[in-house]
């Protein structure tokens, strides 16, 4: 798979995915940029800082915040955020949106990737805009109906949506097992409803089994700062980067393709050293 010239999946090294949210309402105020001089710099510096990509998010899906916004104001605010990135910096673009209107316009824009968490089942239109475009899309993993935590859940829901992005005629996909996104209740229509085990449990077991997704193409894991992390620890947003890399590591180990992240510097410099120290 490609994400514009950058080539990710085995015999690759992973790549780095930089997290630029065009959204205030966004659950980390750390990686909330919404002015074009903000969204430029920041790009800017995730490039010097040894990213690979940059995915771009015009409204937050957190399950557990109450994030709608209209369309229309995702698609200024991502339109907006692209042309920035676009501007600032030669790195390819992931635009994190589960609407085709606003795919469309990402694509218009300059973005080279559809990142959606729903995995192309939330917009019936999305899968189509995106084989028209020739774009690679990251598929979360996401039901709409309740489904299980455990593992089968996440690589059912996976497969599901694979075969929408081949009947499509979607050439180039990643896979994302979702993690946060599997709870028993949340606030919008973004997150897979599960009862059968806490959710911070799942977030762990899908962590420890990568790579069993891997048989599925490359996984993208985004394990930044989330939820389960403040769960365990007990700690806010602001304090979890330390956990936040050890398990981006771990993704690593077990087969992880692409870390998502809001910590350029520091993900690109502890997994550098993984690849070191593993040689």
């Amino acid at each position: 798979m490609k994400i514009g010239q950058v080539e990710i999946g085995k015999g690759t090294h992973v790549k780095v995915m930089g997290i630029i949210n065009a959204s205030p309402e966004s659950f980390y105020k750390g990686s909330v940029r919404t002015s074009e001089r903000e969204i430029a710099a920041t790009a800017k510096k995730m490039q010097q800082d040894g990213a690979h990509v940059i995915d771009v998010g015009a409204m937050s899906t957190a399950p557990y915040l109450e994030t709608v916004i209209p369309v229309e104001e995702e698609i200024r605010r991502m339109r907006q955020a692209v042309r920035a990135v676009k501007g600032a910096c030669d790195l390819p673009i992931s635009a994190d949106t589960s609407h085709a209107s606003v795919a469309e316009e990402a694509i218009a824009a300059g973005a080279d990737a559809i990142n959606d968490v729903t995995g192309l089942k939330y917009d019936g239109r999305l899968a189509g805009v995106v084989a028209g475009a020739g774009v690679p899309v990251i598929i979360g993993a996401y039901s709409k109906m309740p489904a299980t935590g455990r593992l089968a859940g996440t690589i059912k829901a996976l497969k599901e949506s694979l075969a929408i992005a081949r009947k499509a005629g979607i050439k180039e996909t990643a896979v994302d097992p979702s993690i946060g996104f599997f709870r028993e209740e949340g606030r919008n229509p973004f997150f897979t409803k599960m009862t059968d085990m806490p959710w911070y449990a799942r977030d762990i077991e899908v962590l420890n089994s990568l790579d069993k997704l891997a048989a599925l193409g490359p996984v993208c894991v985004s394990a930044s700062r989330k939820s389960f992390i403040g769960h365990l620890l007990d700690i806010k947003g602001d304090d979890r980067l330390v956990p936040s890399i050890v398990c981006e590591a771990i993704a690593v180990l077990n087969g992880a393709s692409i870390i998502r992240t809001h910590n350029v510097r520091e993900t690109v410099q502890a997994l550098t050293m993984l690849q070191l120290l593993k040689l």
